[in-house]
């Protein structure tokens, strides 16, 4: 299936979201995958930029366009550490949810972090270190995250974007309507920076419309609310799950799908794009099973036709390797072949023979005489 323009309403999988982007290709494509993080700090050699006197940052990955200024909702990830101890405390990328800081308004332990993620770009990942004074101080803290008295911190963070408020208007400041619409709004920017094949800037926005909807606030939503917030939450996922197959990080494709299938078991697109996750990352019985439960919503689809045709050739393609294996080890064996004659050889045996016959027919004669 082939990509659409966003204003297009229908497509090969059924009634379409509206902006909601669709790509679809071939899923039998094998990819690098997601980078794995250390326990560890990572190492940096990129110049050291002095943001305070007890803050200091190096960008690991340049980001682009503005920085955020006083008062912006700035969204992020980051990993923690405790510069002597190497002790990880705390890592927003495992729970996959990403940190709201209002710049100017964040915790006391938070004011060095607050430094360094004002000096960087929307995409720029970048190792900050911190001071104990402007982190969690002279006592530490013993609850969580557990950090010790007078810890220097280490952070890895990396800003996935901001939005510009004179205000400072957080979430949980927000009415449902409005954080509806914030995320609805940068779904949008994701999708038009999505056709510009910017993909992961384009995710960038939809982690940010994501963030608009945790589970805190999609908890407290019930009927025509709660609609409308999954009418915007799911096409983000969905439109993540899109970019990541494109660069082949099928695992957190996959992630994505089935979070939008855990609120909708028979979405057809998250199966199909799960599926086609599954198919590249060798995981034929799986992807079979999803792309099987979409045709069964979408029988007359013919992209799920054609990935269920690729399994089927994928698997016959297997079966006739391993039958041409197994029919060397398995089959009749093989008759020797005799080997040629070595006529010189042959004649001298035979003379021994008859030298030895002489030998003993002598021996018999002369004990006879005897």
């Amino acid at each position: 299936m082939e990509e659409v323009q966003e204003s297009q309403t229908q497509s090969s999988l059924g009634q379409e979201e509206e902006n909601e982007v669709i790509t679809e290709s071939s899923a039998f494509v094998k990819g690098e995958p997601a980078p794995e993080f250390s326990s560890n700090p990572p190492k940096v050699d990129s110049e050291v930029e002095v943001l305070h006197e007890k803050v200091s940052k190096q960008i690991i990955k340049e980001g682009h366009g503005q920085k955020p200024s006083k008062y912006s909702t700035c969204f992020f990830h980051y990993r923690a550490w405790a510069e002597k101890s190497q002790h990880k405390f705390e890592d927003t990328w495992q729970e996959q949810r990403p940190i709201e800081m209002v710049l100017g308004k964040e915790k006391k332990e938070m004011t060095g972090l607050g430094i360094g993620v004002a000096s960087m770009k929307a995409g720029e990942r970048a190792l900050v270190r911190v001071g104990w004074e402007l982190g969690y101080g002279e006592e530490g803290s013993f609850s969580f995250p557990n950090v010790p008295p007078k810890a220097d911190l280490v952070y890895e963070v990396e800003l996935i974007g901001f939005d510009e408020t004179k205000e400072g208007k957080a979430r949980s400041d927000m009415t449902v309507e409005e954080r509806i619409g914030a995320a609805d709004r940068r779904k949008m920017d994701g999708n038009a920076l999505y056709q510009e094949e910017k993909l992961e800037e384009a995710m960038q926005q939809y982690e940010m419309a994501i963030a608009y909807m945790g589970d805190d606030f999609m908890f407290q939503l019930f009927g025509k609310y709660r609609d409308m917030a999954l009418a915007v939450k799911n096409p983000c996922h969905l439109n993540m799950a899109a970019c990541l197959i494109k660069l082949n990080r099928y695992e957190e494709a996959i992630g994505q799908c089935s979070i939008v299938l855990g609120e909708d078991e028979n979405n057809v697109k998250a199966l199909f794009r799960r599926g086609k996750a599954r198919a590249a990352l060798g995981q034929t019985d799986t992807a079979r099973e999803d792309f099987l439960k979409a045709s069964k919503y979408a029988p007359q689809d013919k992209a799920i036709a054609k990935e269920l045709r690729l399994l089927a050739e994928h698997d016959k393609a297997v079966y006739q390797k391993q039958k041409e294996i197994y029919k060397g080890i398995f089959g009749p064996r093989p008759q020797p072949v005799p080997k040629p004659r070595n006529w010189l050889i042959l004649i001298w045996q035979w003379l021994l023979s008859v030298f030895y016959g002489l030998v003993t027919l002598f021996k018999r004669q002369r004990h006879k005489s005897d």
